[in-house]
């Protein structure tokens, strides 16, 4: 990168290993896996170039154990998977949320269950992405739906890591993944980064784990700090405590350092909500396939909204909940079986119809449903 913007014509997945360089990404580990291989070809080329090391793993389990191990060496550490590799990964990415380790997995999701459509497309990651470890947490994953927000949103991914101390998933498809538009990556100057922010205590004053603060400063491995790692519950010195008291501590602050700060994380895009009959909340690729119907129920004279989360974890139910209480019924499209749906659902029962079209992946959103849908409901 240099002081001029930089115009390229590429695909989604090279958008995000381009995007990760920008956010400071210097270590990158993954297993090849349909259709997110790209992005590690891709990281193969580029890291060496800027001082940084790409290692394949054995499998995905060990993948994600690697970026955790680099990032808690004071490296920004990034791996990208698909379904089934997202699957292995969990309870690593149970272990990060738990030692607090800013890590980004970028998720180019496809058809499942099991081996499913390795070559096809769909959404069917996204209640994995928030609940797929054991236990109570919560976690952050953004929705990108063109080549251009796969760079910005891959940055906007390492700054809400290394802000909240917490894995950030990027939650792209293998339409978007594969798709090729233009990608204008700005000069350096004026992409905005958070950095790491390291303790400025002495190693026998630090507590890695203090409670006076909800995303407690880090220390860097090799630094002269005591530091004490674990996936067990742990007291402020990171410490094993095992006790029922300890482990409420300890999780209602993982906890509330995410749902604390949603109103600074959630992201939305807003096109013409206000007035509208009906509204369709639809996130990723999915708003781009059903234009034609919206345009063609606008013709029809029915007001159409679109409500697009950007950030889809934490989830905006607090402004759908307002937004179905001004319509006569909203309409989730999605490439599965009603993930968002009932998050949807949930958010606006006893308001308003809430009304669903989806595909399990490998096809699209039948358009011509999407418009009886909107007539119906209007």
């Amino acid at each position: 990168m240099g002081k001029k913007s930089k115009v390229l014509f590429v695909e989604g997945d090279v958008a995000c290993a381009e995007g990760a360089i920008a956010a400071g990404c210097r270590f990158y580990a993954a297993y090849p896996i349909t259709p997110a291989t790209e992005v590690a070809e891709h990281m193969a080329r580029r890291l060496p170039e800027v001082g940084g090391v790409f290692i394949q793993m054995e499998d995905e389990i060990a993948s994600i154990a690697a970026v955790i191990g680099a990032s808690w060496a004071g490296v920004k550490a990034m791996t990208a998977t698909s379904g089934p590799g997202f699957s292995l990964m969990q309870e690593n990415i149970g272990l990060a949320v738990m030692m607090e380790v800013p890590c980004v997995i970028i998720d180019v999701q496809r058809a499942g269950p099991s081996t499913g459509l390795p070559t096809l497309w769909a959404q069917a990651d996204v209640m994995q992405s928030r609940w797929g470890s054991h236990g109570d947490y919560e976690i952050i994953a953004l929705a990108p739906s063109t080549v251009q927000e796969c760079f910005d949103f891959t940055i906007e991914a390492f700054n809400l890591s290394e802000q909240y101390r917490v894995p950030t998933v990027l939650l792209t498809d293998a339409i978007i993944g594969h798709l090729t538009e233009k990608l204008t990556i700005p000069p350096e100057k004026e992409i905005k980064l958070v950095e790491r922010k390291y303790t400025d205590k002495k190693p026998e004053e630090y507590l890695p784990y203090a409670g006076d603060e909800l995303v407690p400063p880090i220390s860097k491995a090799g630094d002269g700090y005591k530091i004490h790692a674990t996936g067990l519950t742990h007291d402020e010195r990171g410490y094993p405590a095992m006790n029922g008291d300890a482990h409420k501590k300890l999780i209602e602050r993982l906890c509330a350092k995410i749902t604390k700060n949603k109103d600074k994380i959630i992201r939305i895009e807003e096109n013409d909500v206000d007035n509208a009959d009906v509204i369709v909340i639809a996130y990723g690729v999915t708003p781009r396939i059903i234009y034609p119907a919206l345009e063609r129920a606008r013709k029809k004279g029915i007001k159409i909204g679109l409500f697009r989360p950007i950030t889809i974890w934490p989830f905006p139910y607090e402004r759908i909940r307002e937004l179905s209480n001004k319509v006569k019924g909203l309409l989730v499209v999605e490439l599965n079986m009603g993930q968002i749906f009932h998050e949807v659902h949930c958010a606006a029962v006893d308001t308003c119809k809430v009304e669903f079209v989806g595909h399990p992946g490998g096809g699209l959103p039948d358009i011509e449903e999407v418009f009886n849908k909107l007539v119906e409901l209007a």
